[in-house]
């Protein structure tokens, strides 16, 4: 059985210092909620299918200047960045911009020199082929 392990840039350690920080009554300001909610983070959904694995990303407004697909260390790492727009004095604004990172190990049956990666209508879908030797093979009987 395959399985990716996602990796999240929110580490334990920052989880329960923002915890502790509620608990002491040391709130962030308005400004830093903004910032924090504001962050880019994609989403995306992983699946598997006949022969392969999928992987499609949301990124509305980014084209494929504005990100970068690699594979290291035997993980999958998708990096980008939405520039901020800056359009007078704002009264309310939740759009995303920032860098981002998703990064997720890899499950060992994928041939990482055979993925496919291709944007369009502001997703990016990656294609990530099971080696030959990981896929069934039928054998006929004589």
């Amino acid at each position: 059985m395959s399985t990716f392990v996602l990796r999240h840039p929110t580490t334990t350690a920052a989880l329960l210092s923002n915890w502790f920080d509620r608990m002491l009554g040391d709130t962030p300001s308005s400004e830093e909620r903004h910032e924090t909610a504001c962050r880019m983070q994609p989403r995306m959904d992983i699946a598997e299918e006949e022969g392969q694995y999928s992987v499609v990303v949301d990124i509305p407004g980014l084209t494929k200047d504005d990100i970068s697909v690699k594979v290291e260390n035997g993980a999958l790492r998708i990096e980008g960045e939405r520039k901020e727009e800056k359009r007078g004095k704002y009264h309310y604004a939740e759009r995303a911009s920032g860098t981002f990172l998703r990064s997720f190990t890899l499950p060992e049956d994928v041939d990482a020199a055979k993925i496919e990666a291709k944007v369009a209508n502001g997703v990016l879908e990656l294609r990530l082929p099971k080696s030959e030797k990981a896929l069934p093979v039928e054998i006929k009987i004589a």
